[in-house]
């Protein structure tokens, strides 16, 4: 008997590469282990085939030699002749920018999301410029956001021509704090406040309703950053219809994601839309006129139809996400290793743990684009389940207000102290659709291993 040893078929995170993370594949891609080399690995280490009778396997025990962080060759499998239908489309229709494919695409995220309009464009980046200049922000200004995210989140800012006002988290969902907001507002206000941007970390959403209070106490306007959070909700809202504007990336290691860059806003105002479809094509209303200065933020038609491939499994995908988080929960709580993170007080024994949770909040339908722990040790473990072909990733290592580039904002280490733990701490496990439970057993048991 063979067993198939997958990797790492994509890297998750920003940088998007193809990359050969693990051992066992040959420069060709193809991973054979025979039967004999299987049972040296189990009798040599168990964590190396840990074997676990899943749902999938009835009687039987699955061996699982690695895992990968995400593993897009499964997910292309399974729609390889759709996707090739809807690109030879494009192909044969000749029309590579915007069009129909589009246009189709931008009302079907709107349906999804519940937002009036929709927007397709470059990249999420591309799509975070779009939403802060069609809000309104303009040079000079001021928009609050998170200090734990990605770095586009500050940069888009940036890009427009404002400042960022980094602000904390909360301990629990690490998402923007808006309680801290408030405060932060209240001692020390810029005079030309703009917007205040939260992030919707993770694949769950931030607390819509406190940031929306805030907002509208000191008169700005909400932009979504929902680059992780397609098809999230908050109080049932759709992540995407609660600001003015929402940036979505289809990155290809998102939950929707393109075979390539891509992105989409959504707004709940008409003329922000128009206004943003001129922005994306050089601020051009109609061809060689150009009426303001805008950038070209187009969205491939070949992007689009891969996309609208992949929208009609994403709200199946999500609920499998959903899924696979409440198989870690259980076999972690199983395991006794895992407490909960909280805004509030932490218990005696949750401090115990070697793992924590982050706080899952009840009012918000998490989408799970990342399962994240808190570890102790936590580097220590990322090499540990390495070293088993285990893949990991850690976001973020470094707190965007630590970030170089943002020395002249004037913070320093100990100004955002959640933020700053939280950046030592959190570690990203394997999450993708088609996971198994016998290789989320593999990881857990790993993990208890190093920690035994």
């Amino acid at each position: 008997m063979a067993i198939l040893a997958r990797r790492c078929g994509a890297c998750e995170g920003e940088r998007g590469a193809v990359c050969n993370h693990g051992t066992g594949r040959d420069e060709g891609g193809e991973a054979l282990l025979e039967s004999g080399q299987m049972k040296s690995m189990i009798s040599s280490s168990p964590s190396a085939a840990f074997r676990l009778a899943g749902e999938s396997s009835g009687d039987r025990a699955t061996a699982v030699a690695a895992v990968p962080l995400l593993d897009l060759r499964r997910q292309y499998a399974s729609l390889r002749e759709e996707v090739l239908a809807a690109i030879t489309r494009v192909c044969d229709s000749q029309g590579f920018i915007l069009g129909p494919e589009v246009e189709a695409l931008e009302r079907e995220i709107a349906a999804l999301t519940g937002a009036v309009a929709a927007v397709g464009c470059a990249s999420g980046t591309e799509a975070l410029w779009l939403a802060l200049v069609a809000a309104g922000v303009k040079p000079g200004d001021a928009v609050v956001t998170t200090a734990f995210s990605f770095f586009a989140s500050a940069s888009s800012i940036v890009r427009a021509g404002a400042t960022p006002i980094l602000v904390d988290v909360e301990p629990g969902t690490l998402n923007l704090d808006a309680e801290l907001v408030r405060k932060r507002m209240a001692e020390k206000r810029p005079a030309n406040l703009r917007a205040i941007m939260p992030v919707h970390l993770y694949g769950q959403c931030a607390n819509m309703d406190a940031l929306k209070e805030v907002a509208e106490e000191f008169g700005a306007v909400m932009v979504e950053d929902a680059a992780q959070a397609i098809g999230a909700k908050w109080r049932e809202r759709g992540a995407g219809a609660m600001g003015a504007t929402a940036a979505f990336s289809f990155y290809p290691t998102k939950n929707l994601s393109a075979y390539g860059d891509a992105g989409m806003v959504t707004t709940m105002q008409p003329e922000m839309a128009e206004h943003m479809r001129r922005l994306r094509n050089h601020g051009s209303p109609r061809r060689y006129y150009h009426d303001e200065f805008g950038w070209n933020g187009r969205m491939d038609a070949i992007q689009a139809a891969v996309l609208r491939v992949k929208l009609r499994y994403i709200e199946e995908w999500n609920r499998a996400r959903q899924r696979h988080a409440a198989t870690y929960d259980r076999k972690f709580a199983e395991a006794g290793l895992a407490g909960a993170s909280s805004s509030g007080e932490v218990g005696a024994e949750a401090r115990r743990k070697p793992v924590r949770l982050p706080e899952r909040s009840p009012d918000a339908t998490h989408v799970f684009h990342q399962y994240v722990i808190r570890a102790e040790r936590r580097d220590e473990l990322r090499k540990f389940l390495t070293d088993r072909k285990i893949g990991t990733e850690v976001y973020y290592p470094l707190p965007l207000h630590l970030q170089p580039v943002f020395a002249y904002l004037g913070l320093r280490e100990g100004d955002l102290p959640v933020a700053e733990r939280a950046a030592k701490e959190v570690l990203a496990l394997p999450m993708f659709p088609e996971l198994t439970e016998d290789e989320i057993g593999f990881v857990v048991a790993s993990v208890a291993e190093f920690y035994s």
